[in-house]
């Protein structure tokens, strides 16, 4: 009997290759700025177009600045690459949500808030968080540049069928304990590449609690795990999340699509290449202090000896130590904070910006720390406004900035500078990736509100 992933894999094949790979059909290309210039470039040179356009949506997110998106962007590298994709779009007679335009935002956020994103879907895109859409049911991985170009061309990409993991955890998450939580937890105990070579299918009654924006950041972060992916089997509320949004079926279209969204889930006695279960009462809010997303802890737990650690790797993890300022045996509690973000195809959602909201309400940004909220598309900025948000965050001395993928990664003008320590709610904290020397801390919106407010590293349940 088939788990999730074969189903949808095997509906999908187009032919497999005799020790080789498999030839896939893939329903939906997002394209950024960054990794398809040479693959449009390829195309020209080959006289080729894309094979089905309608099934291929661009935007610019990694580069765009986080302000005065209406003028024009200042950094050459960043307007370079915009611009390219614009023309490039133009040029091949695809969708496009430039900068400004009401759809455009972060393209893992946009793709499901506009239904793009459904069950039963093989999705890639060129960037490794694409993961984030399996949260949807849908069978989505990350791809390099040249294959980019093949499924531009073709709608087809060779790949080989990767092994299954299911990851459950049962019980009921605890007070403050959020979807970022539960997955740094999970990364911390599997490490960066104990998923290694497989695809994950999250299940167990915290992944069925889980809102959708919670399935989204669970997913997500897959790939710091070493995974292909991440998916979770569409139930009831991945049904009432799709339900009117604009590209979703409609009428007929959504009773046929419903009929076969709802087979969409592991057969009881599907057998994986590997099980793996937690405990939803081991985990509390989470933050990292090192140098990749597995080098996580509890906030209440100090950080590991370098005894603990397998010998081959005790230097690097040292290096890790050094670089970010801290000792083996630290408690992060009360560590001074210079900057916090929120936002980012991990966090940057609405359900994001109420749990900010939730602890910076009444209260005042600590001087000392910088802020950028960056809601993940133009659609969570309206609907930060509509409830209000907006307001409190402007009352506690925050700023709301535009949709872009903005600090978690330094391709755009909001860097940290050297030295500088950050509260992030993005999804990697490798050595200069928020800028040269910047020190990351990943962590929920829970535990970057406290910081913001109190200048340091805070348990958020304290202020809840």
């Amino acid at each position: 009997m088939k788990t999730l992933f074969d189903k949808i894999w095997d509906s999908h094949v187009v032919e497999i290759v005799e020790n080789g790979p498999t030839q896939l059909y893939i329903d939906r290309l997002y394209c950024h700025e960054v990794t398809s210039p040479q693959a449009f470039d390829g195309l020209r040179e080959r006289g080729l177009k894309p094979f089905r356009p309608e099934r291929i949506f661009c935007m610019p997110d990694h580069n765009t600045p986080t302000h005065d998106q209406d003028k024009p962007i200042e950094d050459p590298v960043s307007k370079t690459q915009v611009d390219a994709l614009e023309r490039n779009t133009k040029d091949f007679g695809l969708t496009y949500f430039g900068m400004m335009h009401p759809k455009n935002g972060i393209i893992h956020v946009v793709g499901p808030e506009r239904g793009l994103t459904l069950p039963g879907m093989t999705i890639v895109c060129g960037d490794s968080h694409t993961s984030t859409h399996g949260a949807m049911g849908a069978v989505a991985f990350g791809i390099g540049t040249s294959e980019v170009e093949m499924v531009l061309a073709s709608q087809c990409i060779l790949q080989q069928k990767p092994k299954t993991m299911r990851i459950s955890i049962e019980g009921e998450l605890g007070k403050g304990v959020t979807a970022k939580d539960v997955a740094l937890y999970v990364i911390s105990e599997m490490t960066t590449g104990g998923a290694t070579g497989y695809f994950v299918e999250y299940a167990g009654s915290v992944v069925r609690n889980l809102t959708m924006e919670g399935r989204f950041t669970l997913c997500n972060l897959s790939i710091e795990m070493g995974a292909r992916g991440g998916m979770i089997a569409p139930d009831e509320k991945t049904f009432a999340y799709i339900r009117g949004r604009e590209y979703a079926p409609q009428g007929e279209a959504w009773e046929k699509a419903m009929a076969y969204w709802k087979t969409l889930k592991s057969e009881a006695d599907a057998v994986f290449d590997k099980e793996v279960s937690f405990r939803a009462e081991d985990i509390e809010p989470m933050i990292t202090y090192g140098t990749n997303p597995g080098m996580g802890t509890g906030l209440t737990q100090t950080i590991p000896s370098a005894e603990a650690m397998p010998e081959a790797g005790r230097v690097s993890y040292q290096r890790s130590l050094d670089y970010m300022g801290f000792k083996e045996g630290d408690l992060l509690i009360g560590k001074p904070v210079d900057y916090v973000f929120i936002g980012s195809c991990t966090n940057g959602r609405i359900e994001d910006f109420r749990e900010f909201a939730s602890i910076v309400k009444g209260r005042k940004k600590d001087p000392a720390v910088t802020a950028w909220l960056v809601p993940g598309s133009w659609m969570v900025d309206a609907q930060i406004r509509e409830e209000g948000l907006d307001k409190i965050f402007e009352e506690a001395g925050f700023e709301l900035r535009q949709p872009g993928c903005s600090a978690c990664l330094a391709m755009n003008d909001d860097k940290i500078p050297a030295g500088k320590y950050s509260v992030s709610t993005s999804n990697r904290n490798f050595e200069g990736r928020q800028g040269p020397g910047a020190r990351t801390m990943l962590a929920s919106p829970l535990v970057a509100a406290a910081a913001a407010v109190t200048g340091k590293v805070t348990d958020p349940r304290t202020m809840l």
